[in-house]
């Protein structure tokens, strides 16, 4: 794993941006070029997760020459979580921020962070931008919104993750934290390893059962693409049951209250739910109808979710057809969480 060393000094406030990427040529330029432009960014470690395109090589060429930017390159697909683990493991900032190969800062994002310290997780809001290759990225700005700071508890951190059909997403989970690397040495902290899905979910949601301080703001630092092969929009049916059992390893956790549990059994219970319903279709495609009935009248536990699913898809897919109910569309822009516009009318 060939690495470009690090050698810009760290301040008190440095942060290390690390970028897992995996076939993320067309995008990454972008992202590094957005974390290189912020002065309190002392390290860019990319991640190139065994791409099959040129991803290494268009990182290598977004160094602005300033010593700050390392790539990693990985043999073998290894996934998300342990891309960011070696990123971690490779940088020595006092802060760590996490920046999807897709994405990217918008300028002065770290300045408003960093205009209080009293957190050891600090988020700001997402906008989500409807991919077009045709857009100039570096030209995106946020409208100006109230930053309204508050922290995150667990329990609205486990239910502010919980889909809804029809909806658009927008679970906590999406957000993209500075995290201070103190937290995480005190408490062993790192990605979970076994998944491929939500494994930011899982981090944030141990780090604040383990009293992580988690602080957002709703004014605007920070870009994500939407697109329609992004690769949590890719995961595979086993991915939903690992991260189910994750729920059910944080449920583990010692003096977590009741009301933590109750939104943890919810959350396991909504994610579980959508792998029975995958996985059924799965053996459908695989074995047939009826293998597939047979998985479904095992238990009351597969029965409902599975026929309520299925029931809810081939009703969404009547109305479509029938023009009872437009098919969903994305907006050019959006934001992850509900802000005010401090803009004058």
């Amino acid at each position: 794993m060939p690495v470009t060393p690090v050698t810009n000094p760290v301040t008190a406030f440095g942060v290390c941006v690390i970028i897992a990427a995996r076939n993320a040529a067309r995008t990454i330029p972008v992202a590094i070029a957005s974390a290189l432009r912020e002065t309190e960014v002392a390290e860019v470690v990319v991640v190139d997760d065994a791409s099959t395109d040129n991803t290494r090589d268009v990182a290598l060429a977004g160094d602005d020459g300033s010593g700050r930017l390392s790539v990693i390159r990985l043999d073998v697909n290894r996934g998300p979580s342990f891309a960011r683990n070696t990123a971690i493991k490779a940088s020595r900032s006092p802060f760590i921020s996490i920046l999807d190969a897709d994405d990217f800062f918008l300028e002065g994002r770290f300045r408003r962070l960093f205009a209080a310290t009293d957190w050891d997780f600090a988020a700001d809001n997402i906008m989500l931008i409807r991919d077009d290759p045709a857009a100039d990225l570096a030209k995106v700005a946020a409208p100006p919104l109230a930053a309204d700071p508050e922290f995150l508890d667990f329990e609205r951190f486990i239910y502010g993750n919980i889909s809804r059909r029809s909806m658009l997403r927008g679970e906590l989970g999406f957000l993209k934290p500075v995290i201070s690397r103190a937290f995480l040495e005190r408490h062993g902290l790192s990605y979970d390893e076994n998944l491929r899905l939500g494994e930011d979910y899982e981090l944030y949601a141990r780090a604040v059962a383990s009293g992580a301080r988690f602080k957002i703001i709703k004014s605007c630092g920070y870009g994500a693409l939407v697109r329609a092969d992004s690769l949590s929009g890719r995961h595979k049916t086993l991915d939903l049951k690992r991260l189910a059992d994750a729920d059910l390893a944080l449920l583990a956790m010692r003096g977590l209250p009741e009301r933590a549990k109750a939104a943890l059994r919810r959350h396991e219970r909504h994610v579980r739910d959508k792998y029975r319903l995958r996985h059924f279709l799965d053996v459908k495609a695989e074995r047939g109808l009826a293998s597939a009935a047979a998985y479904a009248f095992a238990s009351q536990s597969n029965f409902f979710p599975i026929v309520s699913g299925v029931a809810a898809d081939k009703l969404d897919a009547l109305f479509r057809r029938t023009g009872m109910a437009a098919k969903q569309q994305v907006p050019p822009m959006r934001f992850l969480m509900a802000a005010t516009s401090t803009a004058k009318e």
